[in-house]
């Protein structure tokens, strides 16, 4: 009798295929076989459940809307044109219509089966060059000099205070002394409300040559859509490759592009998307040497994320949701997290050695903030409706994905506590990714209890809500739900004018 061949011995260690190692394209622990309950490919069922949840959604912005106009007809206290959103009603078309219309249906058309056979290398910056041209495309809807030459240089803005950064260490020294209403050349409320890393950046850029409102609306806009590949990077990381390649479509064509078209916030957006890619490359990488060097990174612009936006420090808890699903061994955590530390203490320790003093201009913002709108704008109205701003910020798929990541979380998570799997060696991507997301909706959560987020969240919220978007990568029929995210982004941008 011929003897049965025997089953190849499974490869393992870094060079075969590693499931916790992103840099290896082959994932033999990320299935794609439907019939696997840890399978990144949707079944094609609860669709209905899905255009419930996306009509609770739309409903959610409709009431807050009305609820916002009825307000308004006995007190303006809310402080915005068009509740809950800080815009103003105008229809109109621009030289970016037809490039915005180009792009959503090249993307709706080819973006999904593109996502799922470029190189992974290829599709990272595919994605990268595809949010810019969104962005850029939804832009120019509102014009050159309005949508992104003079987004920066109101008297709200940055821009405004170059020429007070002639001798930077005595900016820096004096920079609190400058942030209460009332105080001496008290600063804009864009610079008063952030930490001075954020102004320091157009002043570094004006040194440079690159200075002005359009060379600064141009660097907001192409460094704010690498946030799409360091989103991918992470959900690669953490969750696989087939849920990293099915809401890359997503994250390209993702309604938020709306608002990072030119805003400061687009930026903040990519040095913290980075900041957290970084971090679970750091966890997951194949050599002591590329741990070390991703860690390094993901500490330095932690940190740095840290000097752009007060709020931003939530994204500790972002942070920690990805070290809890990457759980690297203790002995390579000791090997990189001295360089996370490192990293994450360079600005820190320059901006505290220069004379600014982060605890004191957190509390003094805290006061400016109740100096201003805020002080008459009522929690209990924008305690949810700032919930209703995400819905257009994250668009309706988004919406139907996080119906189903709830789904997952209930379901999966208590049978894996239970029988500890949520580290094995087929781990449940699937739970993974809807975790990852759930880390961000906790970080979103938190900001919007603190009260220190009432209205103009569609722009505060962007470094958030953009985490939210891979629960997309859980829908079936991706082109049907991009046709919807893109409507929703065109209509909002033809039907308003945003701004902050």
């Amino acid at each position: 009798m011929t003897p049965a061949p025997r089953s190849p011995a499974p490869r393992t260690g870094a060079g075969a295929g590693d499931p916790h190692d992103p840099s290896d394209p082959s994932d033999p622990s990320d299935p794609s076989d439907p019939s696997d309950p840890d399978s990144v490919t949707p079944r094609d069922g609860g669709g209905r459940r899905d255009l419930y949840a996306a009509a609770a959604g739309a409903l959610l912005f409709l009431a807050a809307a009305l609820t916002g106009v009825w307000i308004k007809s006995d007190e303006d206290v809310l402080r915005v044109h068009f509740p809950p959103l800080y815009a103003h009603w105008l229809p109109h078309l621009g030289p970016g219509t037809p490039a915005a219309l180009i792009v959503a249906a090249a993307t709706v058309a080819y973006g999904p089966s593109l996502a799922a056979r470029l190189p992974w290398h290829r599709l990272l910056w595919a994605s990268w060059a595809g949010s810019a041209a969104w962005i850029f495309s939804l832009a120019l809807i509102d014009g050159w000099h309005r949508g992104i030459a003079r987004r920066l240089t109101t008297k709200y803005e940055y821009l405004q205070v170059i020429d007070r950064f002639n001798d930077i260490p005595g900016t820096l020294r004096g920079f609190t002394g400058h942030i209460l209403v009332g105080s001496p050349d008290h600063w804009p409320a864009h610079v008063a409300g952030h930490p001075p890393a954020a102004p320091l950046t157009f002043v570094l850029l004006d040194r440079i040559g690159l200075g002005g409102g359009a060379w600064a609306g141009v660097w907001c806009i192409t460094v704010g859509a690498a946030a799409c590949a360091a989103v991918l990077v992470t959900v690669r990381a953490v969750a696989g490759e087939g849920h990293a390649r099915r809401a890359a479509p997503f994250l390209v064509l993702a309604p938020a592009a709306v608002w990072m078209g030119a805003s400061a916030d687009g930026y903040f957006t990519a040095v913290a998307a980075w900041a957290v890619a970084l971090f679970a490359l750091a966890g997951t990488a194949r050599t002591p040497s590329r741990r070390r060097a991703a860690a390094l990174g993901s500490g330095l612009l932690f940190g740095l994320t840290c000097y752009l936006s007060y709020g931003l420090t939530l994204f500790a808890l972002i942070g920690a949701g990805v070290l809890l699903l990457v759980r690297p061994k203790a002995r390579d955590l000791a090997s990189w997290l001295p360089c996370w530390i490192a990293g994450f203490a360079v600005f820190p320790l320059l901006f505290t050695l220069s004379g600014f003093n982060w605890w004191e201009a957190y509390h003094l913002l805290v006061e400016r903030y109740y100096q201003g709108a805020a002080g008459i704008r009522p929690y209990g109205y924008w305690v949810w409706a700032n919930l209703a701003c995400t819905v257009l910020l994250v668009g309706l798929a988004t919406v139907a994905g996080l119906r189903r990541a709830g789904g997952v979380l209930l379901t999966r998570l208590p049978r894996r506590l239970r029988e500890r799997q949520l580290r094995d060696r087929r781990p449940d991507f699937t739970l993974r990714l809807v975790l990852l997301v759930a880390a961000a909706a906790l970080a979103l959560l938190a900001a919007d209890l603190s009260g220190m987020s009432k209205a103009e969240t569609e722009r505060i919220w962007l470094p958030f809500a953009i985490w939210l978007l891979p629960a997309c990568a859980l829908l079936p029929r991706p082109r049907t739900w991009l046709a919807a995210q893109a409507t929703v982004a065109v209509l909002v941008n033809h039907l308003l004018l945003t701004g902050w």
